[in-house]
């Protein structure tokens, strides 16, 4: 009898529950057992957080961040403040998750090539070098120096800031070799052969007539020593020729620090597709620059154009401002804004170069010379800073616009610094196996 009574009992639970529709009546989400709620699928990324992640994760590098001449790094040009006269300060560098940069110390042209000019402009390299120093002491636990490839690495996850050193002009080597080895000593990783004029080591771009015709003898004889300390040579700014000549003597490969695409702007400063293959050939890389002029061309009047606004605005050149102290600049400022607002209204109306053209350029040279042979060299504080990628604050757009375009995770963190750090590794390799 008890038993007919349980059946009946239980029949009628089965018979109640069957009544609801499948879902109903059991526990909500909140609920569940723990182990439940874990089998529920991830929610999927969407393309910004998937940026975020990658661009967290990569090791973020930008070869060529040009410094404010001897007064970096002093109360007048401080980079550790959001500075509003630079592209490229520590602020910056931590919003847009940048781990470090290489720090140009630049040296103008020169039309004299004597020892007494030499030694003047030596001096002035020093002087700018220690410049550079100076952001160690000023900052050392935001801050540190990167001597070698794994330096960089090794800081850039302390979540500090890796600084490394280059130099813009070989000029100040002069006629002695042995400056390069106290450029070494002082952390320089890199020399721009030469800039926009010929020097005593190689034909520039910019000029139309040679001197040496490619690399001189002397020439020839630094890119050796640059070998054998591990100091990488930098082709941006110099000759077809000199750019060939150094493909064929140097031992190491080379990079392009700061350079576009001369198939989609015939600018002298961009590399043609014979110097892209050559240079992935040669195991080197071409960090792109994110100079508008650089990445799309402008009109013959544009340089004419900018002048006359800053002339109209009452504001001094690029090289007076430059050497102005924050100080200095800030009784202008006025001026400042309005001349940055003149010419990018100017610029806007006739599709100067910005984040999408950069990318191109990107597109370009990982078409015709490789994906292992890309990378990011801004050209900030030089002249650099387009629509979309003003500053290093803005770093993250560069890596949503390549995931736009379908780069997968590995290649991105090979455009934004594993390249470069693997060229930087090679030349030192080299340097080693030279020294033995």
């Amino acid at each position: 009898m008890l038993f007919r009574m349980r059946f009946r009992l239980m029949l009628g639970l089965v018979l109640f529950w069957g009544c609801f529709p499948a879902g109903e009546g059991k526990p909500p989400q909140a609920e569940r057992e723990p182990a439940e709620a874990a089998k529920a699928p991830p929610q999927e990324e969407t393309l910004l957080e998937r940026a975020e992640r990658i661009h967290r994760d990569a090791v973020t590098l930008d070869t060529h961040v040009d410094i404010a001449g001897t007064k970096y790094a002093t109360e007048s040009v401080d980079p550790g403040i959001d500075n509003p006269d630079l592209r490229c300060d520590l602020v910056k560098m931590k919003k847009g998750e940048v781990d470090g940069v290489f720090l140009a110390a630049f040296s103008s042209p020169q039309p004299k090539f004597d020892k007494k000019t030499y030694a003047e402009i030596y001096d002035d390299i020093l002087a700018k070098i220690e410049a550079i120093h100076r952001v160690f002491k000023l900052y050392p636990k935001r801050t540190e120096w990167a001597k070698t490839a794994d330096d960089f690495e090794r800081i850039a996850k302390s979540g500090k800031r890796a600084i490394a050193i280059g130099i813009e002009n070989g000029y100040p080597v002069g006629d002695d070799l042995g400056r390069l080895k106290k450029f070494h000593e002082l952390g320089t990783r890199y020399i721009t052969l030469s800039h926009v004029a010929h020097n005593q080591i190689c034909d520039s771009s910019k000029p139309k007539e040679a001197k040496h015709n490619g690399l001189s003898e002397f020439g020839k004889q630094m890119v050796l020593e640059m070998n054998r300390l591990g100091i990488m040579a930098d082709a941006s700014h110099i000759s077809v020729k000199s750019f060939n000549d150094l493909i064929e003597v140097s031992k190491a490969p080379i990079i392009a620090s700061h350079s576009g695409c001369h198939a989609l702007n015939p600018h002298d400063r961009n590399l043609t597709d014979d110097q892209l293959r050559a240079l992935a050939k040669n195991g080197g890389v071409i960090q792109i620059v994110a100079l508008g002029a650089f990445l799309k061309k402008v009109p013959d009047d544009y340089r004419e154009v900018i002048a006359e606004i800053r002339k109209t605005v009452g504001l001094p050149g690029w090289w007076e401002l430059s050497q102005m102290s924050t100080t200095e600049r800030s009784k202008i400022r006025d001026k400042i804004d309005r001349f940055k607002k003149r010419r990018a209204d100017y610029e806007k109306s006739i599709g100067i170069g910005n984040l999408t053209d950069y990318v191109n350029h990107i597109d370009h040279a990982v078409k015709i010379a490789g994906i292992d042979h890309v990378g990011i060299g801004t050209d900030f504080d030089g002249g650099g800073g387009i629509p979309g990628f003003e500053n290093h604050a803005e770093a993250l757009n560069v890596t949503v616009e390549l995931l736009k375009r379908g780069y997968k995770e590995k290649e991105i963190k090979k455009i934004w610094g594993e390249n470069l750090l693997r060229v930087w590794r090679e030349v030192e390799r080299v340097a080693q196996s030279t020294t033995l």
